[in-house]
C-alpha cells in the first residue's frame, strides 16, 4: 500500500471539502477556493475531519493515483488554509527586477530587459534593498502554479556553477565548480 496514499488529510477548522458526483473535489477556505478533477477509480472518504483516499484495486495504476492524488488534495487543503510562498533572489551585478501590478520587468544581464505577464492568481512583490540581492516574492493558493510560475522566472537566467550568478531560490545550495587555474600546481 502507499505509504503517502494511506495518510489521512486532515482538514483544518474553517475549510469544507464537497465532492461531486463527476469526482470534482472542491475545497474552500479562508483564502479561496480550488477546484480539481480526480480519476473516476480513485474513491474519496470524508468521515468527521479527516479525508481519505481510497484505490480499488493493487494494479500498478491506482497504486500510482493513490499516492498522487492524496497530495494534490493535501495541497489543495494547505493552500485554502494557509497558502503558499516562494522567494527567488538574483545574483549578478546590475541584475533588477521591477513589479508593476500584474508585471514583471527583469534586467538580467541581456541587451533588453525582460517583461514578464504574471497569472492574477498568484501575487507578486519585488524588494531591492541596498547592499543585498534584489528578491522576488511569490505568492498563492495553488502550490502547482506558483511553481510552474518560479520555474518559468528561473529559465530565464539559471544560476551557473563558477560564480553563482542567475536566479535562484532563497536559501537554495547551490553546487560550485572550482575554475581553471584550482587544478594547476
Amino acid at each position: 500500500m502507499s505509504r503517502i496514499g494511506k495518510l489521512p488529510v486532515v482538514i483544518p477548522a474553517g475549510v469544507t471539502i464537497t465532492v461531486s458526483d463527476k469526482n470534482v473535489v472542491t475545497v474552500k477556505g479562508p483564502k479561496g477556493q480550488l477546484d480539481r478533477w480526480v480519476d473516476t477509480d480513485i474513491k474519496i472518504e470524508i468521515e468527521g475531519n479527516e479525508l481519505r483516499v481510497v484505490r480499488p484495486t493493487e494494479s500498478k495504476r491506482h497504486r500510482a493515483l493513490h499516492g498522487l492524488y492524496r497530495s494534490l488534495i493535501n495541497n489543495m487543503v494547505k493552500g485554502v488554509s494557509e497558502g503558499y510562498t516562494l522567494s527567488q533572489e538574483l545574483v549578478g551585478v546590475g541584475y533588477r527586477a521591477n513589479a508593476n501590478g500584474q508585471l514583471l520587468e527583469l534586467s538580467l544581464g541581456y541587451s533588453h530587459d525582460i517583461v514578464m505577464q504574471i497569472p492574477a492568481e498568484v501575487s507578486l512583490k519585488t524588494e531591492t534593498l541596498k547592499g543585498k540581492n534584489p528578491v522576488i516574492t511569490l505568492e498563492s493558493i495553488d502550490n502547482e502554479l506558483i511553481g510552474q510560475v518560479a520555474a518559468k522566472i528561473r529559465s530565464l537566467r539559471k544560476p551557473e556553477p563558477y560564480k553563482g550568478k542567475g536566479i535562484k531560490f532563497v536559501g537554495e545550495v547551490l553546487r560550485r565548480k572550482a575554475g581553471k587555474s584550482a587544478g594547476k600546481k
